[in-house]
């Protein structure tokens, strides 16, 4: 009896637990979530439009089927231009993939090796960035250098667009947040300075190096660095929850079309990005698959082996809270178990 009486006395602690869990969930993440998992992507992406979010793109890739895309929502609210699967995106942290295959192309080539120390290549940075004496660019590419994140600096918001004009100052004179190789950090800062590296090392942008290394060789035409290289009117809006503003004119870095990052992460998946010896040294050093975020505009680039497929998913709503990129996240999960199930079937 006692014992049976302790059993019931927890499942009210556990109950009030999750209860108390839930008060403070957003119901539409809750919601999303528990949803009857629709038969179709399209109405997938339409019942995430109706989530709140503005517009959505769907770019998927299966082995052996032609490409698909699907879309949701405005392009443009103002305008009300409807979401276009061809619009170039903003894909923010997406472009660490492409940096971080360059490294192994630099390595390979023995123009540089991932052992040499940062302040190598940055002497006047020493003292300025603890342990950069220790540091060496593979944990930077693998976010274990502990070198301070700029943009967790809060007065970089302040003015992000002109405070990343010199965006590295926002990350010196702070202590390391550990220890190279001690523990993990995702941190902006490093792939700002691995830009930097590329540069020193080919002797010319890092932007030129990718598009001559990664984007002709694979035919990707619809990859820019940077807004001054399209037209603003082909650049799918963003927009920041409470706010009127559309972030398309704001200057985040390299844009492209959904099919663009879906051809970039099939190759770097199926190694066709690769020259002879440059895989085995990337799946050292980095991920194959990524996201990206910045105000506006959200993105995840997914490879799934187990049924050979590429999703790319772009929606340009983002939030202070963190909440529309769990929604995100809970969205495309639930479009490849669309797909999971049309295998089966």
């Amino acid at each position: 009896m006692k014992n049976r009486k302790l059993k019931f006395i927890f499942r009210i602690v556990l109950f009030a637990g999750t209860a108390i869990s839930l008060f403070y969930v957003p119901w539409i993440l809750v919601k999303a979530w528990i949803l009857p998992l629709p038969s179709t992507v399209q109405e997938q992406v339409d019942e995430a439009i109706s989530h709140g979010f503005d517009g959505m793109i769907v770019y998927i890739d299966q082995a052996g089927q032609p490409p698909e895309f699907y879309a949701g929502g405005w392009k443009d609210r103002k305008n009300k231009i409807p979401a276009d699967p061809e619009a170039l995106f903003k894909i923010a942290s997406i472009s660490k993939l492409y940096v971080a295959v360059s490294m192994a192309k630099l390595a390979n080539d023995n123009r540089l090796s991932l052992d040499d120390k940062v302040a190598d290549y940055f002497p006047e940075l020493v003292g300025r960035i603890e342990n950069i004496e220790k540091i060496t660019l593979k944990l930077m590419v693998q976010h274990r250098s502990g070198i301070p994140n700029f943009t967790n600096n809060p007065i970089f918001w302040q003015n992000e667009q002109e405070n990343s004009k010199r965006a590295l100052e926002f990350a010196l004179d702070l202590p390391a947040s550990f220890e190279p190789d001690k523990g993990y950090e995702y941190s902006n800062t490093n792939y700002l300075l691995l830009r930097q590296v590329i540069e020193k090392v080919v002797g010319y942008s890092h932007h030129q190096y990718i598009k001559e290394e990664i984007l002709i060789p694979l035919g990707l035409n619809n990859t820019f660095s940077s807004l001054s290289e399209v037209d603003l009117d082909d650049v799918m809006s963003g927009y920041y929850v409470g706010v009127e503003e559309d972030f398309k004119t704001h200057e985040y870095g390299m844009l492209a079309t959904a099919e663009d990052v879906g051809t970039f992460l099939r190759a770097l998946n199926d190694g066709s990005v690769f020259d002879a010896g440059e895989q085995a040294i990337y799946s050292s050093i980095y991920v194959y698959e990524h996201g990206g975020l910045v105000p506006g505009y959200q993105s995840l680039a997914e490879y799934h082996k187990d049924i050979d497929t590429v999703v790319v998913q772009f929606i340009n709503t983002t939030d202070f809270n963190g909440y529309d990129w769990n929604l995100s996240e809970i969205i495309i999960n639930r479009i490849v178990d669309i797909l999971k199930n049309d295998k089966k079937s």
